[in-house]
């Protein structure tokens, strides 16, 4: 009999795990049904009552989903972490962001940066901005974007950047192209895992699809898509 597995994950691991999900269906004869969300919304849909079998999201939201009885205990597994970047649309002039100086200085002058406004990301760079002394002179010019699509506003001309993790950077190509990942001294990694529901109906299905997410066999497909192996 056919399984369906209900995925809920963060936006920022989407292009990555999509990528994968085939590749998994045609092996195991399950399917997969994914949803995703930033990761707040993920994990606050899911203490409402949201149904899922497999979830990705922050490693500390994992375990509070754990402690409140939502993932089983002791299913959490790492998946990966993703970088931060900036986005810029296609076709526009190079950027030299390699220095924290570097990096300030086309902050300070970009006409319109676009931001997380309800995601990791978009908190870790509000506070970035502070760190670096800038947030005077650059916060009347950032764009908030809820939903995770904060490279497709660079797209969409709303935005002359975009700071993003560098997965949804990758996934907005060709129209938007990867700058380059925040300094060394300031690259904040989001990390990722798996957990499985108290309350899933194919958890055996859901334990094969953690499984094959973590295994050796996708690093390769997962870094091509930005996700990183710890």
């Amino acid at each position: 009999m056919n399984q369906e597995i209900q995925l809920f994950g963060a936006i920022a691991v989407r292009p990555a795990v999509l990528a994968l999900i085939p590749q998994f269906e045609t092996a195991t004869g399950f399917t997969v049904a994914a949803k995703w969300e930033v990761n707040p919304t993920v994990k606050k849909q899911i203490e409402a009552g949201e149904a899922f079998d497999l979830v990705i999201i922050n490693p500390s939201m994992i375990e509070d989903l754990a402690a409140s009885g939502k993932v089983e205990a002791g299913s959490q597994v790492s998946f990966g972490r993703v970088g931060m970047g900036v986005a810029a649309k296609a076709g526009s002039r190079p950027l030299d962001i390699v220095s924290v100086e570097a990096f300030a200085h086309i902050l300070k002058n970009a006409g319109s940066i676009a931001y997380a406004s309800d995601g990791t990301s978009g908190g870790y760079f509000s506070g970035l901005l502070d760190r670096l002394g800038i947030a005077d002179e650059v916060k009347p010019r950032l764009v908030a974007v809820p939903g995770g699509q904060t490279a497709s506003a660079v797209r969409r001309g709303e935005a002359e950047l975009a700071v993003v993790p560098v997965t949804s950077i990758l996934a907005a190509a060709p129209e938007v192209m990867l700058v380059g990942r925040f300094p060394t001294e300031l690259q904040s990694y989001i990390d990722f895992a798996i957990g499985i529901s108290t309350d899933s109906r194919v958890a055996d299905a859901a334990r094969q699809l953690a499984a094959f997410l973590t295994s050796t066999s996708v690093d390769d497909t997962l870094a091509a898509k930005g996700v990183e192996r710890r």
